[in-house]
């Protein structure tokens, strides 16, 4: 029954999208995804679904902002249209308002396919809600959309209440969602050992630029300093323009033994300082859903998790860690010294996390995914 086409259109199809790719295609054999830049499969999931790069992606700037998207153009291969049109695919999901989805709903009735647009979440940064020109576009093109999915509440309700779609056709549930054994089945060999840190550990793996926040997250550490309170580490994974700035300020804050920066680590390894850490933050100032939560949770850790991220949705208040404004230093230090006085708190916490998660799995997502395909052709 589901031996036909779909085709994903994706303009960079990273990792996290991975596992529930994987477990849409067990459900759609002749699923196949059409992206720009490719940087190979997740460790545990090679060859788990059929790839095809039109042609890399450009990214051009419209106007720039140091803590949020800012305003973006992505340029995108004009010649998916020739491939689609070959590939006859019955339903394409596509990524967002960009181009592909535009062109996709262009060619709708040439190619006698369904369009489902997958917006992952709500943002001021790509919401563009004080711009009447996109929003009369994107309303046009939700209206021409079979389906619109989001991973939030915040993404249905900008769909519904900004755009104007039918709320019968908007699903919200999220599917970029982690596999925890594949984090930590292949996670591979560190060099650095994080386990013989001082503890408790927080963990941060991100970009280190201004919209991440871990500026702000230094400063709380910082304040701790400032109240004598020293046993505990900061781990950070990643890199990015900031770096120099906030090494520098960890020196003179008197934090070089308190953090701790790893720098990137391929993503097969994550699993490993995801596993050894004992809490993980994600102090962002805009994220339309923020993955690396919901892979924290998968293994069993607490969250203190930025208000300002939309996954901080699956994040519930007090009973697997603490939603938290960055722009207040002062509260997440405060937060993070619950853990650190409270170490029982890391060990409830955490298992509170992994059962949160049991809903949302790659497989829940699939058959979520499933269900939103087959409702548009029963609507065909």
């Amino acid at each position: 029954m589901n031996n036909f086409p779909i085709a994903w259109l994706l303009n960079s199809p990273f990792y996290y999208w991975h596992p529930t790719l994987s477990e849409f295609t067990r459900l759609f054999p002749q699923t196949t995804v059409f992206g720009g830049w490719w940087k190979g499969y997740a460790p545990g999931l090679e060859d788990s679904f059929t790839v095809e790069v039109v042609g890399d992606y450009k990214v051009i700037p419209i106007l720039r902002s140091s803590t949020s998207y800012g305003s973006n153009f992505t340029y995108l291969p004009l010649s998916i249209v020739n491939r689609l049109l070959r590939f006859k695919p019955r339903v394409i999901f596509s990524n967002s308002f960009g181009v592909w989805t535009i062109l996709a709903l262009l060619f709708k009735p040439v190619g006698k396919w369904r369009v489902i647009i997958a917006y992952e979440g709500s943002s001021p940064g790509v919401d563009y809600r004080n711009s009447a020109a996109r929003l009369a576009v994107r309303r046009a093109m939700v209206q021409a959309a079979d389906a619109c999915i989001t991973n939030s509440q915040a993404g249905k309700a900008y769909l519904t209440e900004i755009l104007k779609a039918k709320a019968d056709r908007v699903f919200a549930k999220p599917y970029e969602v982690p596999d925890p054994k594949a984090l930590l089945e292949y996670s591979g060999n560190s060099e650095f050992n994080i386990s013989q840190l001082q503890q408790p550990i927080f963990l941060f793996v991100g970009s280190v630029t201004p919209r991440k926040g871990l500026d702000f997250l230094l400063q709380a550490c910082a304040i701790l300093e400032r109240q004598k309170v020293d046993n505990y580490t900061l781990v950070v994974i990643g890199d990015g323009p900031q770096r120099e700035e906030l090494e520098g300020f960890c020196r003179s804050a008197n934090l070089t033994e308190r953090v701790k920066w790893l720098g990137k680590i391929d993503y097969g390894q994550l699993g490993t300082f995801f596993r050894a850490a004992s809490v993980f933050v994600l102090p962002t100032l805009e994220d339309t859903w923020g993955v690396v939560v919901s892979e924290a949770m998968a293994i069993g850790k607490p969250i203190l998790c930025s208000k300002w991220a939309g996954v901080a949705e699956i994040v519930v208040e007090g009973e697997n860690g603490y939603i938290f404004d960055p722009y207040n230093p002062e509260k997440l230090a405060e937060m993070m010294s619950r853990f650190i006085s409270n170490r029982d708190l890391i060990s409830s916490m955490g298992s509170r996390s992994q059962e949160l998660m049991a809903q949302y799995t790659p497989k829940a997502a699939a058959d979520f995914l499933a269900e939103v395909t087959s409702l548009v052709l029963e609507n065909s």
